[in-house]
């Protein structure tokens, strides 16, 4: 009986980047495809999402853990990132937000740290060769305002 390992995000992107074709890119998209995926990659590639913090390095300690053994990940920590996210919520004050948000970064692995950085500075397609908005698009069924369409 074998356990299947679930992929962290950042894996699922890795395998994008290293994929040669276009096509292979949409079909891993496809075969990892999750809210967690997307809302990660929409965060990133939607214009109308601005985080609450500035873009560039974020002060936090890396979690340097073997991979697997991290406290937690991205997936599960994905419900909390509206908080982030500019008229996401307006009760938490700007101090306690940046406290939050690097008390998860600690937490993820540092590949999963590090992809979220990467989306609130608006740059996975730049860290991830070929993750591109038209194949983010076109493997989600995404419209020009990154919403699904029917």
């Amino acid at each position: 009986m074998s356990r299947t390992h679930t992929l962290l995000l950042s894996e699922i992107l890795k395998k994008v980047h290293n994929a040669k074709t276009k096509e292979k890119k949409i079909s891993i998209l496809r075969e990892n495809d999750s809210d967690p995926l997307r809302m990660v990659i929409k965060s990133s590639f939607d214009p109308n999402i601005e985080w609450v913090f500035p873009e560039g390095e974020v002060p936090y300690k890396k979690n340097d853990v073997p991979e697997g053994t991290e406290h937690t990940v991205l997936r599960k920590e994905c419900r909390k990132l509206f908080r982030f996210i500019k008229g996401g919520d307006n009760t938490i004050p700007q101090f306690r937000k940046e406290n939050l948000f690097i008390q998860m970064l600690e937490g993820l692995h540092e590949s999963e740290a590090q992809l979220i950085i990467d989306a609130k500075d608006k740059k996975l397609h730049q860290v991830y060769k070929g993750l591109s908005a038209v194949v983010v698009k076109e493997a989600f069924g995404w419209n020009d305002q990154y919403i699904k369409e029917n």
